[in-house]
């Protein structure tokens, strides 16, 4: 399967633990809530798209409020541009992610997905993120999570990599109607080793009486045992602790051969 979309819509998993195995590779976890908090919708989307022959993912996790429609158009809007995507994704690393950069800002800034905003309800967070190759790429609207886990960078306490910022969506309210569009991007070169790239929405990290708002707690539940089953055991702790928000992961292993960038004197 090359190909993932979801939107919370068209299956709620309300009180319901959920796991997908993609290609043997990229792990998708749902949990809508509990209905026993007043849960009974779930507003979260995702899209996976990945090529292990050309060596990349475009992933895209959503958020969204009041109700699920901003969440459908942004994976319709970005749907409709696949063939680009894909064309875009062959490039060189460099020019892949300029280029897709624009293709998602210029698509948010159209008149006509303005136009299609003003008949909606509610609004969404989005994160995207490509891994090509050796370098992870992301553009951030909202308060979705992306963690890098890779022991060098866990011995220096980096594990969140982009910047979770509220008051920031797209749809209803569209802060990409302002003069400047709110965002946020960045990227990053992966380790040599394994790199554990994990994306959630926010309902994993403000459960009730865990600890998940600290990225130590979230990784220790893989150790020693596959992702899926790591994904699993954090979606059925916040179910086991009354978690109303719906929570959405999408987490995924890359082994890096080459070297990376170290420091002239050590």
């Amino acid at each position: 399967m090359n190909n993932y979309q979801w939107v919370g819509s068209q299956k709620h998993y309300v009180d319901e633990v959920h796991t997908n195995l993609l290609n043997n590779n990229i792990v998708v976890g749902h949990f809508g809530g509990n209905s026993t908090t007043g849960q009974f919708k779930n507003e979260d989307g995702c899209l996976i798209w990945m090529d292990q022959d050309e060596d990349w993912e475009f992933v895209i996790i959503l958020d969204a409020h009041n109700t699920a429609q901003s969440a459908e158009l942004v994976l319709k809007t970005i749907g409709n541009e696949q063939a680009q995507v894909r064309r875009i994704l062959k490039m060189r690393t460099g020019e892949t992610f300029d280029n897709i950069s624009t293709l998602i800002l210029n698509a948010f800034r159209s008149k006509g997905f303005h136009e299609s905003c003003k008949n909606i309800q509610g609004e969404t967070a989005c994160l995207f993120v490509v891994r090509k190759g050796k370098f992870l790429w992301w553009l951030s609207i909202g308060d979705c999570i992306l963690y890098l886990f890779h022991p060098e960078l866990r011995a220096l306490g980096e594990f969140q990599q982009n910047h979770r910022s509220f008051y920031e969506w797209v749809g209803q309210r569209n802060t990409f109607e302002l003069t400047v569009p709110c965002y946020s991007t960045g990227r990053k070169e992966l380790r040599k080793g394994e790199n554990h790239i994990f994306l959630t929405t926010d309902g994993l990290v403000e459960c009730p009486d865990t600890n998940f708002n600290n990225p130590m707690e979230i990784i220790n539940k893989f150790v020693g045992i596959p992702n899926q089953d790591g994904v699993k055991g954090l979606l059925e702790e916040i179910k086991n602790n009354n978690v109303r928000d719906s929570t959405t992961i999408i987490s995924w292993k890359v082994t890096i051969n080459d070297s990376a960038t170290l420091p002239s004197v050590i």
